[in-house]
């Protein structure tokens, strides 16, 4: 067998393994490979196999006749040393992908068949466009409640745990759509300041402008390692941190990686990544916001209720206590839009400043309340009261002040976005609805998440008076072609809809 020598690329190729063949490689028409195909590597029979995606290039300064490259992760998964013989064979297909067409074609699958496509998938057995397949045939076949329970537990087993040593280890999730919903980072420190255990490990945006990790790293370091997480939440009973470090349900994290630029989140999909997270995370209570509104995720109550029973029924099955919070969200909440102007929002409550928004503060006290009743010697309906006064006190300022440091300060407030367009009310009127989609799709064009300093700072929120000229929002860029993205599509559609007064 003809062998090749190793050699590292310096392409991230982001949750997907790549392997890449010079076109005039003797191999590359000898063994009849083909660009997208997957092959198998390997320099000897000690070593089991590292699959990836095959790239034909053209271009002897990335990869020699000679020689087989590996993208960033290939290589380090594969674990060799450049120059080192490696041999290549066409890869066997998944046997997990027959589960896979099954669910396309519309059938129901079963425990086993979900743990064997987590397995695949965790070991980088599945192309990018196979997992897209999984996550359209289970968002267009829909899923049963039980194939709900089936995923989540599978994406558990594929990945690490993390155990706390306590009986109550609490923690809160909102399913997402509202522009600035940035409570967690509230909560955390109000509830770790009573001295309950809140180690809270967060997503990076999918669709959104922000992510509460994203939102996070403005203030402090959010890539922590199991370890480092122990020792943060051990001095001071909370931290925030990216869950992608801990190896926490790792097959949620590919998944979202290909769920993102499609713009995908369905219901069975959101629900076991949700959960997942939760039980692998070590939590034992989980507090779940769906908020509901015309431009949010979910519109009516009636299917806030269909989802609630979801979450409960996943839930109670896989040892969490689990309650769900519906809240009224016709609009954005606080005031900024986009990690950095998140944050300052955040600090500014979490400061007493009176320029903090009202919104975030009292939605951030309602759901902190509910978390502090998890605590059986807080009587139930006193969370809120308790949660306000650790909140005017300052000892939830105290508490993320010292969660920052301990995570690792970053300069905050960070400079500000170089390029500002003010957006202006075109008539006389009063606020009447503001489409959450639209601020945050024009956040997104702005740069946010990637760009912290992008995003969108509101300057009028539902039944305010406007006149002709005022300022609804401003938009804030880094880059001239995102700054001219985010203007085209507000002047096609701000976002703001203005009734005249009576």
């Amino acid at each position: 067998m003809t062998s090749l020598k190793l050699r590292k690329v310096a392409i991230d190729t982001y949750h997907e393994n790549v392997a890449y063949l010079h076109r005039a490689c003797p191999l590359y028409r000898s063994e009849g490979f083909q660009a997208l195909a997957k092959i198998e590597i390997t320099d000897g029979p000690e070593r089991a196999p590292v699959i990836a995606v095959l790239n034909i290039v053209d271009d002897a300064n990335i990869v020699a006749p000679d020689e087989l490259g590996l993208s960033e992760q290939t290589f380090s998964q594969f674990g060799a040393a450049e120059g080192t013989a490696v041999f290549v064979n066409h890869a066997t297909p998944p046997a997990s992908l027959q589960a896979v067409r099954r669910k396309i074609a519309g059938d129901r699958l079963d425990a086993d068949d979900f743990l064997h496509i987590c397995e695949d998938i965790v070991n980088n057995r599945y192309s990018k466009i196979e997992i897209a397949a999984f996550l359209v045939g289970c968002a267009e076949s829909g899923m049963e409640r039980d194939e709900m329970l089936y995923l989540t537990r599978a994406m558990v087993e594929t990945g690490e745990t993390l155990s706390w040593g306590e009986q109550l280890v609490v923690d809160k999730h909102c399913i997402g759509g509202i522009p600035g919903n940035r409570t967690t980072m509230l909560i955390v420190p109000i509830v770790a300041a009573h001295g309950m255990l809140m180690p809270k490990t967060s997503s990076r945006a999918i669709t959104s402008p922000a992510g509460t990790a994203d939102t996070m790293e403005v203030l402090a370091e959010v890539n922590l390692t199991p370890e480092r997480m122990r020792e943060v939440v051990q001095q001071h009973r909370g931290f925030i941190a990216w869950g992608g470090t801990a190896r926490l349900a790792p097959v949620d994290d590919i998944l979202i990686s290909v769920e993102r630029p499609l713009a995908m989140d369905s219901r069975g999909q959101m629900i076991a990544s949700i959960l997942s997270k939760k039980i692998a995370a070590g939590s034992t209570h989980l507090l779940i916001d769906i908020p509901v509104g015309p431009s949010a995720k979910v519109h009516t109550q009636s299917e806030a209720m269909r989802l609630r029973k979801l979450f409960e029924y996943v839930g109670d099955r896989s040892g969490l206590t689990i309650e769900v919070m519906i809240s009224d969200d016709r609009q954005p909440i606080g005031h900024g839009v986009g990690p950095a102007l998140e944050a300052r929002d955040v600090m500014q409550v979490l400061q007493n400043d009176p320029r903090a928004p009202l919104d975030l503060r009292e939605k951030a006290l309602q759901m902190a309340g509910r978390i502090l009743e998890f605590d059986p010697d807080v009587r139930g309906g006193q969370g809120y009261h308790l949660a306000r006064d650790l909140l005017d006190s300052g000892r939830a300022l105290q508490k993320m002040e010292a969660i920052v440091d301990a995570q690792g300060r970053h300069d905050f407030p960070p400079p500000e976005a170089k390029l500002k367009h003010v957006v202006t009310a075109d008539h006389d009127g009063v606020v009447a609805a503001i489409n959450n989609l639209q601020i945050a799709h024009i956040a997104r064009l702005a740069g946010a998440p990637m760009d912290k300093a992008a995003g969108i700072d509101l300057h009028c929120k539902l039944g305010d008076r406007v006149e002709a000229g005022d300022t609804l929002y401003t938009i804030h860029a880094e880059f001239q072609a995102d700054f001219q993205f985010a203007r085209d599509a507000a002047a096609d559609n701000n976002g703001y809809t203005l009734e005249k007064a009576s």
